[in-house]
């Protein structure tokens, strides 16, 4: 006797679920282990976003060099996963991610047939933008030293489009998981954008921003699907081994632009995220240093620049490092656990990470498999407020700007998606036909 491994076509029917394939036993082990892990990552995102830094690097540093403080890192680390792992674990009674991910993402954009051309749009945009942003002075050293602003028309421009770079990358993930972009070009696409990172890195001097969005988009695209686990791993063994060569150069670049460097301060010292986190350690808090409001984030964060430019510079950065007893041209951060930690208290850990736990649960979760739309606020979550280098509460800030900004990018996926179902629907049917 043969044994089918499809189950016969019932018919062209509308509505029927696409044929589920039977594997044999001892089949594709290593295909159903990617998609055990998948489905735990998707069960349980927040949390590994959280995890991943900590894991893979900062703690491993803490222990290596024997940081006294280790604990410290450890309680906030518990304070987060209680509040991430609670509320997500409780979201599953409510419903979990789709198992079929590739063909539930599949069905999510087939509304959408100009997806892939919006999302090349946009990933151009996002290009072009960042690139012309730096050439013009934005977010360049020697702004953030001083504390100006480019005084360019077309630099406050180039703003607006910030954001597009993780929006870029949520809407070509969603068009290869919907079967509209190959790998490969997904890969290339990719590597654009980090091309771009790279070009912005030399044109600023400062490294953070093309680490934030390598680390980003390896994470985000480990939980989407597009990613292995392992490439994650991998990702944070290349950046250890070709930090001091980019921290080396990075200083050149500065010392050429005329800004002093301390030669006190080696590579390995930059790379021991573990001490900046612990700097927060012995503090009563929270602190109030007269940090962003309610009235702030609606200012900063719905009004874009080019309608308010009047407005201060946010100096969250500046303020922690007058704290510690440094100056106004200078900024740090406790990475975001130990802002949260610093601002808001135990308290604030747990909140904070238990209303975004549930916000990207609803994002993944709710009426089925997530659209273009509610895969592009979640990379946006993962790439502003839960990225571990994040400066909170800013980056709450430069969330609400991100998703202000994409509005146009909805409206635009909206709008073809309507025009096309229309032209559709009017399509006249053959003589004769039934109906």
């Amino acid at each position: 006797m043969t044994w089918s491994r499809v189950a016969p076509d019932p018919g062209p029917r509308i509505g029927l679920p696409a044929p589920r394939v039977i594997h044999p036993l001892g089949g594709d082990r290593p295909g159903r282990q990617r998609e055990l892990v998948g489905g735990l990552l998707r069960c349980y995102p927040v949390t590994f976003l959280l995890l991943a830094p900590y894991a893979l690097l900062i703690l491993p540093m803490a222990v290596f060099y024997d940081n006294p403080q280790t604990g410290f890192i450890v309680s906030l680390l518990g304070l987060a996963l209680l509040g991430s792992v609670t509320v997500e674990t409780v979201g599953l009674l409510f419903g979990r991610p789709d198992p079929q991910w590739r063909q539930g993402m599949r069905q999510a954009t087939a509304r959408y047939p100009y997806l892939y051309p919006v999302a090349r749009l946009v990933t151009l945009t996002s290009i072009a933008a960042d690139l012309l942003g730096a050439y013009l002075g934005r977010g360049s050293i020697v702004a953030q030293i001083y504390g100006e602003l480019p005084d360019a028309p077309m630099a406050a421009l180039t703003k607006l489009f910030s954001g597009w770079g993780a929006l870029g990358f949520a809407l070509l993930v969603a068009s290869h998981l919907g079967g509209r972009l190959s790998r490969q070009k997904l890969y290339g696409w990719l590597g654009a954008l980090v091309a771009t990172q790279v070009v912005v890195t030399l044109l600023t001097a400062i490294t953070a921003p093309l680490i934030a969005f390598a680390f980003f988009a390896v994470a985000a695209g480990v939980v989407c699907g597009v990613f292995r686990l392992r490439y994650l791993m991998l990702g944070t063994v290349v950046l250890v081994l070709l930090w001091p060569s980019m921290f080396e150069y990075r200083n050149d670049i500065r010392e050429d632009q005329g800004i002093a460097v301390d030669s006190a301060v080696t590579s390995t010292d930059r790379l021991r995220l573990d001490r900046q986190l612990t700097a927060a350690a012995g503090i009563e808090v929270p602190v109030d240093l007269g940090q962003p409001d309610l009235a702030d984030h609606l200012r900063y964060g719905l009004v874009p620049r080019i309608l308010d430019p009047d407005r201060p510079a946010l100096s969250t950065g500046q303020q922690i490092n007058q704290f510690l007893g440094g100056g106004p041209t200078s900024a740090s951060n406790f990475l975001l656990l130990g802002n949260i930690w610093f601002f808001d208290g135990p308290v604030g850990v747990v909140a904070v990470h238990a209303f975004w736990a549930g916000f990207v649960a609803l994002l993944l979760r709710w009426r089925g498999r997530p659209g273009p739309a509610r895969l592009s606020l979640f990379c946006l979550v993962c790439s502003d407020v839960l990225l571990w280098s994040g400066t909170y509460p800013d980056s709450t800030i430069g969330f609400l700007q991100h998703v202000v900004s994409a509005m146009t990018v909805f409206f635009l996926l909206w709008m073809t998606r309507t025009i096309t179902a229309r032209s559709t629907r009017r399509i006249p049917r053959p003589a004769g036909s039934p109906g």
